[in-house]
């Protein structure tokens, strides 16, 4: 029969005239690392977009020209800059489509990724040439090609407001802001859970920002939730960001279980909450809602009994 071990080097064994150690336990995370991931939308694509500057390292060292050569790096280096505008664009445009009360991006990555892909491919085509009239329009057109092909498989960036129709301008623009901010929160704490370099602590920091993110989505759907969220929208939020960045330096420093284990409680205590925050919002706003039916109501009838006296 298979025995357990209990040495005295084992976790739970301790040698003769020591206190006994203190037990770490340690649950088993039930959420998978990959768990709510979604594959980021024109990954390949855009992985080609990042390989096509490859193509300059060989008309390089094969350009005999100091021009051509010149001409072939600024060429690379215009499509890199594109590959980079037109991931952060997609990004961007995934967050602006998660959101249901949005402002439009400040810059169109997108659209200038195009603008730039065109630029580079032209630059890449005439530097592989003599530089004359023929090739300056033969370049030209393959590059206005190139945009538009680019156009074509990426798209535009949103170019209007997103969920701000029947709300004033100052309303609005508070609501986003203040989503805008607590995305910025909760990027930082994402970044700094990603030092850690442990998938299962990244799940678990992905779920609570997802609670978090509902809270969100529950104030833009009704912006007078606003006043009662704005304490988990910014002082919880940077309390749960400083945390995660305390534990990233500890435990980068020394693999301790323990604090661990008191991290993880404390995101379950903090997704509770918003969690909790999130449905008395949904409880609020179902009895403002009653509330105005019931009023609504209680007018129609006396304006009926009132028509019927004078009928």
């Amino acid at each position: 029969m298979a025995k357990r071990y209990g040495g005295e080097h084992s976790p739970t064994g301790q040698r003769d005239g020591d206190t006994p150690r203190e037990m770490v336990s340690h649950l088993k995370m039930e959420v998978a690392p990959f768990k709510g991931r979604k594959p980021m939308r024109h990954g390949a694509k855009l992985n080609m977009l990042f390989i096509l500057p490859l193509l300059v390292i060989p008309t390089v060292i094969f350009n005999s020209g100091v021009t051509q050569m010149a001409v072939d790096l600024a060429g690379g280096a215009m499509l890199l800059l594109s590959a980079w505008l037109t991931r952060d664009g997609v990004r961007a445009e995934d967050a602006f489509n998660e959101r249901k009360v949005a402002r439009k991006p400040a810059i169109p990555r997108k659209i200038f990724g195009a603008v730039g892909t065109g630029i580079g491919v032209a630059l890449l085509i005439l530097g592989g040439s003599n530089f004359g009239v023929q090739s300056i329009i033969s370049a030209n057109v393959v590059g206005f090609l190139a945009a538009g092909l680019h156009l074509f498989s990426f798209g535009l960036d949103p170019l209007k407001n997103k969920g701000m129709e029947g709300m004033d301008s100052f309303t609005s623009e508070r609501v986003a802001r203040k989503i805008d901010e607590a995305e910025a929160i909760l990027a930082e704490q994402k970044d700094a859970i990603a030092r850690v370099r442990d998938s299962q602590l990244e799940a678990r920091v992905d779920r609570f920002q997802t609670v978090a993110r509902g809270l969100f989505r529950q104030v833009e759907e009704d912006p007078r939730d606003l006043n009662a969220a704005r304490r988990y929208l910014g002082v919880y939020l940077k309390g749960a960001r400083d945390a995660t960045v305390q534990f990233a330096n500890l435990y980068s420093r020394k693999t301790d279980y323990k604090v661990r284990s008191d991290y993880i409680t404390f995101l379950d205590d903090l997704e509770q909450n918003f969690a909790a925050r999130k449905e008395t919002l949904l409880i609020d706003d179902r009895t403002n809602f009653d509330v105005e039916i019931e009023v609504l109501q209680d007018r129609l009838n006396r304006e009926t009994q009132y028509l019927e006296r004078q009928g």
